[in-house]
């Protein structure tokens, strides 16, 4: 009962009632909580300043910004725009290079004028001939380089720049007169090559399914080339890597002209004696690289 009594008669704890005691006798709150306090609203009245002030300047300079902003978007659609308009003055100077080299290749070539304009691919062509269409396997993934037949090369089940070459040289082979892969028409001076993914024709970006049109005895040049190492070595590729292709006899195809003419010339050469053999050279024979 005696601690009982000794709680109820203190209940509140000696220290709190004599610091209650002091600030009553005080008339007011202890001089250091006061100081606290003011400490505090000081320090906020100062961030609040701040804050301000980073909104103000934050806005003054938006204005600015954004008037940047548009002024560099206008220099970037000038450009482009600029950029556009040269590439369509390229265009028309590459027409009309041409169309004044076809012209000259009639008026300078002589009897053999129509076979050196078909060779050089200055002219449109249309006749009988056959339709090939390869195309990447199914789900093919992107990237991958090197020869097929290296150990360490994994195949991504895409047609390389290196089969596009053996099947339009096999197709020269087999007695084609004119070849075009996807509009590109082909001449001696072609090339065939690779950037990245993609298979260049003269330097012009093609992409699957290639469609190469030959010109030539369809069902004739069909089977020489099906027979040939080359049209085996496409077969191979369906076989080993997925990649599909088809080959057709066509009655009527149609060929564009090279969209860029290059046409070199050569005499012939007579040598002192003891080496009688004149050497001449003309820029006229098949074979894609």
């Amino acid at each position: 009962m005696s601690l009982l009594t000794n709680v109820i008669d203190h209940a509140l704890d000696d220290g709190y009632a004599e610091a209650s005691a002091r600030r009553d006798a005080g008339g007011g709150r202890p001089p250091n909580t006061l100081r606290a306090r003011l400490g505090l609203a000081a320090g906020l009245a100062l961030a609040a300043v701040v804050v301000t002030l980073g909104a103000a300047q934050t806005w003054t300079s938006k204005p600015e910004v954004a008037k940047e902003r548009d002024e560099l978007i206008d220099r970037i659609q000038a450009e482009t725009s600029a950029v556009e308009g040269l590439e369509k003055d390229i265009e028309k100077l590459r027409d009309e290079v041409g169309t004044r080299q076809r012209e000259a290749l009639r008026e300078h070539g002589g009897d053999q004028s129509g076979l050196v304009s078909l060779l050089s691919g200055a002219t449109e062509v249309e006749g009988p001939g056959v339709k090939l269409v390869v195309d990447d396997a199914r789900g093919a993934d992107q990237g991958g380089d090197g020869p097929r037949e290296s150990s360490g090369f994994t195949d991504t089940g895409r047609v390389q720049d290196r089969d596009m070459q053996r099947i339009v040289n096999g197709l020269w082979q087999s007695g084609a007169e004119a070849v075009a892969i996807n509009g590109q028409r082909l001449t001696s001076l072609s090339a065939i090559r690779a950037a990245g993914d993609a298979i260049l024709v003269d330097n012009k970006p093609l992409v699957p399914p290639y469609t190469v049109l030959a010109v030539g005895d369809g069902k004739r040049l069909s089977t020489r080339f099906q027979d040939s190492a080359d049209g085996r070595y496409l077969h191979a590729l369906a076989e080993n890597f997925g990649i599909s292709s088809s080959i057709s006899a066509q009655e009527r195809v149609t060929l564009p002209a090279a969209a860029s003419l290059i046409v070199r010339t050569a005499e012939p050469r007579t040598t002192g004696a003891g080496s009688g053999d004149g050497q001449g050279t003309a820029d006229t024979g098949k074979g894609t690289s």
